[in-house]
């Protein structure tokens, strides 16, 4: 049986505009995106916190994908963590209009006992200070991956360098990975990244897809085409619960069982973006990612320089 995944974030209720249309309280958040990608390859273990606003059946529907919800608060008579955002036509381009962080404000995970040996966990984009409460609590050889934001880049920077001294993955999108190492080259900014602690760096690019950086290579993939998209929210977090959940069943974080991951994370995030809130991921089928991986597959494909090319030919 695979390993459990350990996460912790956001559990949230969303309000989302795009062009496609609008929808309110959409069942979302880190965590809960990042679980639902994670469940589809390995049993996952849940830490956040709602309100008893919260729908019930959509923590019936985590339990019911192998979701232990051990280490899910519910505080009586609070307001569960609320976003508004209103997408663009370029839906790269989002506006927050709202945050109501109510009973995340005050998140304190204490992690239940028999979460604590976690071999593979995702600490999604909460505070710095609280993603190193989480890393006191688990064992020091755990596979850890972070998330993060420009916030926490911008105003915990000393909090966020800690947690990459802990960590072994960092996952940030090109803009934060350039604003962390103020450096406008992608490739460099990745490795100074790097030298902050992690071994292996995920760089999410949007539609543009994602690259993974470690000492030794670069390794880029594109994303899934998508001829329709309605809403890119939680594609993030589900790209790295698919690439964690993923590592948990192979039980390893070797650099091509890695690259494999990437291409797990970048189908479950294209899977994200086909509905508003989690309806196309929840929907996910083996079908849907064999499919998506032999694309990737033949997107990535090509034949060896033929030797009679002239500018082979003409060194022999």
């Amino acid at each position: 049986m695979a390993d459990p995944v350990l996460i912790v974030g956001s559990l949230a209720l969303d309000d989302i505009e795009t062009p496609i249309g609008r929808q309110r309280d959409v069942v979302g958040g880190a965590a809960y995106y990042g679980a639902l990608a994670a469940s589809l390859f390995a049993p996952v273990r849940l830490v956040g916190v709602v309100g008893d606003d919260f729908p019930q059946e959509a923590l019936g529907l985590l339990a019911s994908r192998g979701v232990d919800l051990s280490g899910v608060e519910t505080v009586e008579g609070g307001a569960s963590f609320r976003w508004s955002g209103r997408y663009h036509t370029d839906m790269n381009v989002r506006d927050t209009l709202d945050t109501q962080l109510n009973v995340f404000a005050d998140f304190n995970p204490v992690l239940p006992p028999q979460y604590r040996d976690s071999h593979y966990v995702f600490l999604a984009n909460i505070t710095p200070s609280v993603q190193l409460q989480v890393l006191d609590q688990i064992e020091p050889e755990a596979f850890v991956a972070f998330d993060t934001m420009n916030l926490w880049i911008e105003t915990a920077r000393d909090d966020l360098l800690k947690v990459m001294r802990r960590a072994n993955l960092a996952l940030m999108n090109d803009a934060e990975v350039r604003q962390f190492a103020g450096d406008t080259n992608l490739v460099k900014a990745g490795e100074a990244l790097l030298r902050t602690g992690p071994q292996y760096a995920a760089i999410k690019l949007g539609e543009y897809g994602a690259m993974l950086v470690s000492q030794r290579t670069r390794f880029t993939l594109p994303c899934c085409p998508l001829a329709h998209v309605e809403d890119p929210t939680g594609a993030g977090d589900s790209f790295a619960g698919g690439l964690m959940g993923y590592l948990a069943w192979a039980g390893c974080h070797e650099e091509e069982t890695l690259r494999t991951a990437l291409a797990m994370g970048t189908i479950t995030a294209s899977r994200a973006c086909e509905s508003f809130g989690t309806t196309a991921l929840v929907d996910t089928t083996a079908e849907h990612i064999l499919e998506r991986y032999e694309m990737l597959l033949s997107m990535t494909r090509f034949n060896p320089l033929p030797e009679d090319l002239p500018i082979i030919s003409s060194q022999d």
